[in-house]
């Protein structure tokens, strides 16, 4: 996380280091170099064999979450296939897939409390096997609202929330 630091001088002397974090949707849009695609080699060949590995930007990973229809559902394997697919990689890394999902869930709802009404729509964006993610914004209950609204069914299967028959509604 980059953080602006802003140095106070009072009377010539350092009164104060005063720092202020970056906003949810300066996140989204630091692209810091990304898509970077590279060799799959190593240890991570194990896990994904040979080929090659693309780390998508956080822009492209909610351009695909903005593209999700009313009523239709994605999951992050998903935008992880549509993503290898379109750098023509074998695989999209799924940690910084996850990672820039929750960073675009964050910034949509930080653009509702700034009065925006077009925003991504993150509760549309599932974890594997259908699972709620708990890390979006208003947790598992607003998501839970959220897709009840757009006529899901959401179950409970022990600790976790899934939405029932989600691989019908994937777009």
């Amino acid at each position: 996380m980059k953080i602006i630091r802003e140095i106070r001088v009072i009377r010539g002397k350092i009164a104060g280091v005063m720092y202020k974090k970056k906003s949810w949707r300066e996140k989204l849009a630091d692209s810091k170099g990304l898509p970077k695609k590279s060799r799959i080699t190593g240890r991570m060949s194990k896990r994904w064999g040979t080929g090659t590995l693309v780390i998508p930007a956080p822009v492209e990973v909610d351009a695909i979450m903005r593209a999700v229809p009313k009523g239709k559902l994605t999951t992050i394997v998903k935008i992880r296939t549509k993503l290898a697919k379109k750098h023509r990689a074998n695989v999209c890394c799924p940690l910084c897939t996850g990672i820039f999902a929750w960073i675009a869930a964050h910034a949509a709802a930080e653009s509702k409390e700034a009065g925006k009404k077009k925003i991504t729509p993150y509760w549309r964006t599932l974890k594997n096997g259908g699972e709620l993610n708990p890390k979006y914004p208003g947790g598992v209950a607003a998501l839970k609202k959220l897709l009840v609204a757009e006529g899901h069914r959401v179950v409970a299967k022990g600790k976790k929330f899934c939405v029932e028959g989600f691989e019908k509604a994937v777009a």
